[in-house]
């Protein structure tokens, strides 16, 4: 069996840092002390104790005017109306289904918030509900959108648009939700000929580019699309573009669809995809990104 070992010379190895010229924030654990209590007000991730402002989560500190939040650097996903999801069906349930949205508590898809077959709008039968699990089962990934947050914190989704539904013909991965860049617009496609979902709960669908007729809601168009092989080279973008999104994340860098985008340009001189798994092909990826970002931003 013969193995592969990649050798670099020291003058070639990447030694980037993705970071501005600005000191690093400075990073609180639960209990320390942020400052006194007299001076600023108390924001999430905080608590009064011994006239002083403690953190009661491990993260950094957001400052507005006399606001101290700390914001945990790895935490749930706390939804809010109008957000995108992408989720997993844990659960059939009596006209709803139990969905992981990455959340503290499992969201609620009801019978009464999905398009049936053929997009027909009337109300649920017995019929409808006995017929729940071939609409969508167990293991099934959807995308939708955060249509109430309940009291205990739980969300309501709802997939009542044509942009919403099963999704298949793609690969999933998950990032830390606050990674995820807020936008008007979390679906893209991308001139890779790939298609990005990303998710405000940090679950990114990626998947071939779908067709005019298919985001029609055409139902034998989506019969037809749903059974096809994804061809070699399309995958091969795909996974590219799965490792740019991994290049950024390794390096703390937000997401949308402007830096996945470069991300996927800047990784094109590495002609083998697994290249791109290397820790140095990662942050030179992400790096040259940033780069290009700082260079937009100051324009």
């Amino acid at each position: 069996m013969v193995s592969h070992v990649s050798i670099k010379l020291a003058s070639e190895r990447v030694n980037h840092s993705v970071a501005s010229n600005n000191d690093p924030p400075r990073f609180y654990t639960p209990g320390e002390v942020i400052t006194g209590i007299q001076d600023f007000m108390r924001g999430h991730g905080t608590y009064a104790e011994d006239d002083c402002l403690k953190a009661s989560v491990a993260g950094v500190m957001q400052k507005v005017n006399k606001l101290i939040c700390i914001r945990p650097l790895k935490s749930r996903y706390v939804g809010e109306i109008g957000d995108v999801v992408v989720g997993r069906v844990l659960e059939v349930q009596q006209k709803r289904w139990k969905v992981d949205t990455n959340s503290r508590l499992d969201s609620i898809l009801q019978l009464s918030s999905v398009n049936l077959p053929g997009g027909e709008l009337r109300r649920r039968s017995e019929e409808d509900e006995q017929m729940m699990r071939k609409h969508l089962q167990e293991g099934d990934l959807i995308s939708a959108e955060v249509q109430n947050v309940f009291s205990d914190g739980s969300l309501s989704l709802h997939t009542r648009s044509l942009k919403y539904g099963k999704l298949s013909q793609g690969t999933l991965i998950k990032v830390f939700p606050s990674l995820i860049k807020r936008r008007k617009n979390h679906f893209h496609n991308l001139p890779c000929a790939v298609s990005v979902i990303i998710g405000n709960n940090g679950y990114i669908w990626i998947s071939p580019h779908k067709s005019d007729i298919l985001m029609e809601g055409n139902k034998d168009a989506i019969e037809n699309y749903e059974i096809q092989p994804v061809g070699k080279s399309e995958r091969e973008t795909m996974a590219r573009v799965k490792n740019c999104i991994l290049a950024l994340v390794a390096s703390k860098m937000m997401l949308d669809d402007t830096s996945i985008m470069f991300a996927f340009e800047e990784s094109l001189k590495y002609d083998n995809v697994k290249e791109l798994l290397d820790p140095e092909a990662m942050l030179d990826v992400a790096f040259l990104t940033q780069h290009r970002i700082n260079i937009i931003a100051e324009e």
